[in-house]
Parts: C-alpha cells; structure tokens; sequence
C-alpha cells in the first residue's frame, strides 16, 4: 500500500527518466572530444540545456500528457541545476541568485532556438547561436558539427512517436 502512496506519477517518472537520458546523452565523450564543445561546467550547462529544449520542443503543443511531461523533464531539470551548483560548492545563500541566472539563461536560449530553428533549413543562425553559446570563449571553434548534430537529433525526435516519451523512453542519434 505505501509503494502505491509514494509511487510517483507516471507524468513525473518520464520527466526524470527524460533527464536521465538527457544527461547520459550529454556526457557523450564525443560531444566534447570530436565535436569540441568546451568540456567546462559552461560547456556542460548548454549541452544539458540544448537536449532539454529539444525534448521539450518535441513535447511541445502534444496534447496534456505531453505538456506534463515536459513540465516534469524542466522540474527535474531545475533540481539538477541546483544539484549541480551545490556539488561545485555555491552556497546556500548563492544558489538562489544563480539558478535565478541561469534560468534566464536557459529561457534566453530557448527563444534564441525558437528563432534559430525556425529558419531552418538555413543554418546560419543556429550556427551562429551555437558559436555564441556551446561554443563560447573557445577559440577555433567550429560550430558546425555541432550544428548538424542538433538538426539531426531534432529529426531523430521528430520520427518517435509520442507514447514512447510519456514512458520516459527516447533514442538519441549518434554524436
């Protein structure tokens, strides 16, 4: 009976099982080592933050168990944030101004993606977003790999149906 009480919902068990992919799939060594991106916690926060947002694009206008699965993909996303910062050894009194920064960050990239994507198949400006954020600070970085690597993934989405993201199950192409 306590299993059953304490059981999370179905909703926030894909959240976190999405985040949980995310994060594997972030920590792909060939993100950093063939694709360059700077293996920093910077680095780490676009990689977790670009998989996020593209989940939760595809999660996008879906219907309600869609939109409730991605709010628990961002929920569990924020508590990583704040997990994370914590680990590094910010402290409590800090934590609250940087997750209110990096919030703004977060949501800053998501209508830079917005626009970005939605000029596709023109990759300039993704590419040029990518540069300013993935790539940020590192010098002879090409952001095209990179580039391409998002709009394959964005496809690789796109083709899952939805059931498969509301059990918290997802296929990320190759890096």
């Amino acid at each position: 009976m306590l299993k059953r009480l304490f059981k999370p919902k179905p909703a926030l068990a894909a959240g976190r099982a999405l985040y949980a992919s995310v994060v594997a799939q972030a920590r792909t060594p060939a993100l950093y080592a063939d694709l360059g991106v700077p293996d920093t916690p910077e680095g780490r926060f676009e990689l977790y933050s670009l998989h996020v947002y593209l989940i939760l694009e595809r999660l996008k206008d879906q219907g309600p168990q869609s939109a409730q699965v991605g709010q628990a993909l961002f929920d569990t996303y924020l508590s990583g944030l704040d997990h994370g910062l914590r680990e590094l050894g910010v402290g409590d009194l800090s934590v609250g101004k940087r997750m209110r920064k990096l919030g703004e960050a977060f949501y800053g990239r998501v209508q830079a993606f917005e626009g970005a994507l939605a000029a596709l198949p023109d990759r300039q400006l993704l590419q040029a977003l990518l540069a300013r954020t993935a790539y940020a600070g590192a010098e002879n970085a090409d952001p095209a790999p990179l580039t391409a690597y998002v709009v394959d993934q964005r496809a690789a989405l796109a083709t899952q149906p939805l059931e498969r993201f509301h059990a918290g199950q997802i296929a990320w192409s190759a890096a």
